[in-house]
């Protein structure tokens, strides 16, 4: 007896100290899994600033890999068939080629994809999405995982499947060195991939840099670019370092809606609640519009000559209508077919040809 009392009495023992004690990864694995907090390279392409040092979520060669993987796996969604890759090809500048993207289900969105290269240079304080629905980048690409149209997926089931997984334990704690995957790191790891998408190395700014000469029609284009009396484009798109874009939430006039209630889609106003921001959304970045097609937030326009169309001679003028449209009263700025046609010359000068060939942008479960 005396010997049966102290058996259970050391087996008790064990299994309470076992159970309190945190679980050694290398003993798990059977192989030692280190972290590695060591910066990523960042090599910024040619014609746009050094990346933002962001706190909180600097990234790390190891978190930006990890982030990878789960950019292009689909166990991300419900029935694991969709990845974030699905709706942001990197042939088509990290878009997507329709209109609306379908989800899981077959159901189709309500808004066009948009590219997401050059993220970490938008100002974090003015939020993420068409709508600026996203505070930071962070919560932004949690937010398809779990909508219902898109992935359809809750997060605690993201959770579970990517800790059974294989790969993904050991990868989190290299990442972050942490034994357990969260939501918070799982949403920090799709930040850093994301804001490693970097998008310059375009003619315009090999022009820029003196490498080379832009033809007569590009140049033409780029002068009525930046002139008020020709394409007056650099109001909101102007190069503004690099990167084509103010980022600010702006109404170019597409809908004809004289009163807030009038938009199918009321946009940032939905978020800030003010009826004088209804109708408005973010400014795109033009660099690579020439791989993005469909435009708008809806997607209404197939090619760029229908863009050009649209701000030439279709312009919306409405009290809901931005400022900086200021030919609004006359339908737009009456370019001529000659004068669409050299614009569009210098806005395909802005494509990164090499964007698409990047092997730390491509899929690695295809790789050899």
């Amino acid at each position: 007896m005396k010997w049966r009392s102290l058996t259970i009495l050391f087996f008790s023992f064990f299994v309470i100290l076992f159970t309190q004690c945190k679980i050694d990864p290398e003993i798990i694995s059977g192989e030692e899994w280190v972290y590695d907090p060591t910066p990523y390279a960042v090599m910024s392409p040619m014609g746009i600033p050094n990346v933002p040092t962001t706190n909180g979520n600097p990234l790390t060669a190891k978190g930006v890999e990890l982030g990878r993987y789960l950019f292009y796996d689909p166990i991300l969604s419900a029935d694991s068939t969709l990845s974030c890759a699905g709706c942001h090809n990197v042939n088509h500048a990290f878009s997507d080629t329709v209109k609306f993207s379908i989800g899981i289900d077959g159901i189709a969105g309500k808004r066009n994809a948009m590219p997401i290269f050059n993220l970490g240079f938008q100002p974090y304080d003015n939020g993420f999405f068409w709508d600026g629905r996203a505070t930071t980048l962070e919560d932004q690409v949690l937010m398809p995982i779990q909508d219902p149209v898109e992935m359809h997926e809750i997060l605690p089931n993201v959770i579970t499947k990517l800790s059974r997984s294989d790969i993904y334990p050991k990868m989190f704690y290299e990442a972050f060195g942490e034994s357990t995957i969260t939501a918070d790191l799982t949403g920090k790891a799709l930040a850093q991939f994301v804001k490693s998408l970097l998008a310059g190395n375009a003619k315009f700014d090999s022009v820029v840099a003196g490498f080379a000469f832009f033809t007569d029609d590009e140049l033409a284009g780029y002068l009525s670019f930046e002139a008020l009396d020709g394409g007056d484009c650099f109001h909101c798109h102007g190069v503004n370092g690099g990167l084509f874009s103010d980022y600010i939430y702006r109404n170019n006039g597409i809908d004809l809606a004289h009163r807030y209630f009038d938009f199918a889609d009321a946009g940032y106003g939905l978020i800030t609640g003010d009826t004088s921001d209804y109708g408005k959304f973010k400014t795109p970045s033009l660099r690579n519009i020439e791989l993005t097609a469909p435009y708008m937030h809806d997607g209404r326009f197939a090619t760029l000559e229908e863009v050009l169309d649209y701000y030439s001679e279709g312009v919306n003028d409405t009290p809901f209508t931005d400022n900086f449209m200021q030919f609004a009263f006359q339908g737009g700025v009456q370019l001529d077919a000659t004068e669409k046609a050299q614009l569009i010359a210098f806005l395909k000068t802005l494509t990164d040809h090499t964007l698409k060939d990047n092997p730390i942008y491509q899929n690695p479960f295809e790789e050899d």
